[in-house]
């Protein structure tokens, strides 16, 4: 229902560190009609191009707190509010070339109360901002 709200536009950006370009970032929501915490935030896939970008170079960012997304699992006193923009970092040395980008985001949820993993995914064209 929400999977479209997922991607947020015009936030794809490179990560510079001093004078190296260290990876890639954007902003995303939660396709899900309440908060979780993060232990119950199980993937947050991101493809870029049609690449898939390994979970151990994920991270997100949640109101100025940065976790890894293999350690998702184990946070137990954070949560990822209904409609909070949480920026997703990954690790790419050189970044993301110019121009448009194909930008797909999958996330799996745990949801208390239902049977199956919940979540959804979106895919938007993107393009780099500086």
């Amino acid at each position: 229902m929400f999977d479209k709200y997922i991607i947020v536009e015009d936030t794809l950006r490179n990560v510079v560190n001093g004078d190296d370009v260290t990876g890639f970032q954007l902003g995303v929501r939660l396709p899900y009609y309440r908060g979780l915490g993060l232990s119950m935030v199980e993937d947050v896939q991101i493809t870029i191009d049609g690449e898939t970008a390994p979970a151990a170079s994920v991270s997100l960012t949640v109101h100025g707190n940065t976790y890894q997304l293999t350690e998702l699992s184990g946070i137990f006193d954070d949560r990822w509010e209904m409609g909070e923009v949480a920026t997703v970092s990954v690790a790419k040395p050189g970044g993301l070339a110019g121009g448009e980008h194909a930008v797909a985001v999958s996330e799996r949820l745990r949801i208390s109360y239902m049977p199956v993993p919940g979540g959804g995914a979106d895919h938007k064209l993107l393009t780099l901002r500086d």
